[in-house]
Parts: structure tokens; sequence; C-alpha cells
């Protein structure tokens, strides 16, 4: 699935260019969310509600701009896998078109995302360790949630039985898919590590200049490694998501044999047997 995916990537690099708008735009908001409350100092001092609120706005904003970049790459993802050319600006189009639940998926994350914040903050391990399973758990239950947004349009309820029905479906394939890619980008992030560490013992630069040169080329790296993770995971979300829910095994991935993996096709999945072996 990653190097399948990898392909798309490689033929089709603009895809490349939703998560670093996405990523661009959320360094951005937090930046100025907190850099404006670490100027204000008393809201991490005294803590509270005021803390949690903040905490609850930048989990909204920052689900609703990941999501929308995921939303386009998504769609993009499936133009390419039929055929077609990636658009960025139609890509955007699509994505907002669908903005509303976008929006009321990132509430309902947001929400999530403060109450396991609440519970992991417990000086109490059982707590702590019960908000890791549940954390997990709201993975997997709304690992689908975007392509199920773009494509089927569906209710707020809909749209989380939908994603656990798909992940369900394609168990086997999907962690698979979230492993490998998962490898990948650790390594595509180490080798951004080497890349900063060669950087500050080859070049003869003395003093902060060198190490600003580390930490900019180093971290770009990295950041670049994190950036195709993302892309390649939307590619792998989209291609298994087709599968699920079309039956049929999109371009690239034609002799992945989907169905050999985890079941018989349609009549398998309907039955609720589709998927669990790698």
């Amino acid at each position: 699935m990653a190097r399948r995916s990898g392909r798309v990537l490689r033929d089709y690099p603009k895809l490349l260019v939703f998560p670093v708008i996405g990523g661009v735009s959320g360094i951005a908001f937090l930046a100025t969310l907190f850099g404006g409350l670490f100027v204000a100092g008393s809201i991490f001092e005294e803590g509270g509600a005021a803390l949690y609120g903040a905490l609850f706005t930048a989990y909204l904003v920052e689900t609703f701009v990941a999501s929308f970049f995921s939303a386009a790459l998504v769609s993009e993802t499936r133009e390419v896998l039929n055929g077609g050319e990636p658009s960025v600006r139609r890509g955007a189009r699509t994505a907002w078109s669908h903005k509303l639940p976008l929006l009321a998926w990132s509430v309902i994350a947001a929400v999530i995302g403060v109450v396991i914040q609440l519970i992991e903050s417990q000086d109490n391990t059982v707590a702590r360790l019960l908000a890791s399973v549940f954390a997990v758990a709201w993975g997997v239950m709304t690992y689908f949630v975007v392509p199920v947004i773009v494509f089927r349009d569906p209710s707020v309820r809909g749209m989380f039985e939908e994603s656990a029905r798909t992940f369900k479906n394609t168990w086997g394939e999907s962690v698979g898919a979230m492993g490998a890619i998962n490898i990948v980008t650790f390594v595509l992030a180490l080798a951004g590590v080497a890349v900063a560490g060669g950087v500050f013992f080859l070049i003869p630069t003395a003093g902060g200049a060198r190490l600003v040169l580390t930490v900019l080329i180093g971290g770009s790296a990295v950041v670049f490694g994190v950036l195709v993770g993302k892309t390649l995971t939307g590619v792998a979300k989209t291609a298994l998501y087709i599968y699920a829910t079309e039956d049929e095994s999109p371009d690239y991935f034609e002799d992945m044999g989907f169905a050999e993996m985890g079941g018989d096709g349609k009549t398998a999945r309907d039955a609720g047997v589709l998927g669990g072996r790698v």
C-alpha cells in the first residue's frame, strides 16, 4: 500500500500541496493563538476553564483545517485514481462544499479531545490508561470520516457509523497501510535528522549561524517527511475506501488483491466478514 501510494504521489506530486497548505495554516493559527496566550500569561498560570476553552478552540480550528485539506486531498486522489489530473482549486472547492459536515465533525472531535485531555490530566494511572484506550478506539472509529463526508455527505450520526463500518470491513488492510506508511514517515523523518547532523558537523561555519542553518535544513527535511507521510495516508485511505464501498481495486492498486486479503468481495462484506488479514 505504501509503495503504490508512493507511485501515485510520484506521478502526481501536486497532491502534496494540500498537506503543505493545511500544515502551514495550522501552524500559523496555533502560533497566533498560543502566542497571544503566552503574552497574556495568566491563563497558563490559572488554568481551569479558560485554559480548556483555549484548548477547545485549538482542537476545533486545527481539526477543521486538517480535515478541510484532507477532504481536498481525498477528492483529488479519487480524480487521479479515475484517470484524471489533480487540481488544487477544484479540490478546495469540493472541500468547501462539505464545510458544514466538516465543521460538525471538527466540533465533536474538539469536544472529545478536551475530554481526553481532562482525563489524562488526572493523577490516576487507571484514568490515563482508559483515556489512552479510548483515544485509540476513537481514532479507529473515525479513520474514514473524511472520505465518508466527501463521498457520501451523510448525517452526523451516519458519518461515524459508516466510518466505523468501513474500518471493520477493511481492518486488516487499513492497519497494514497505517503501519507501513508510519514506518515510511519515520524513516523520512530520521533521514531529516541525519541531514541535520551532517550539516552541523560538516559545515565549517562557527557559532549560532551553523546552529540556525542546521535547524532550518534539518527541520525542513523532517517536515517534508511528515508531509509526505500525510499525503501517502490520504492516498491509501482513498484507495481503501473505494474498494470497501465500490468493490473494485482502483488504478495503481489493481494487483493488490484486496478480496484475497480480506474476503470474497461484496458478498463477504455484506455478510460482515470482510477484512482481517494482511
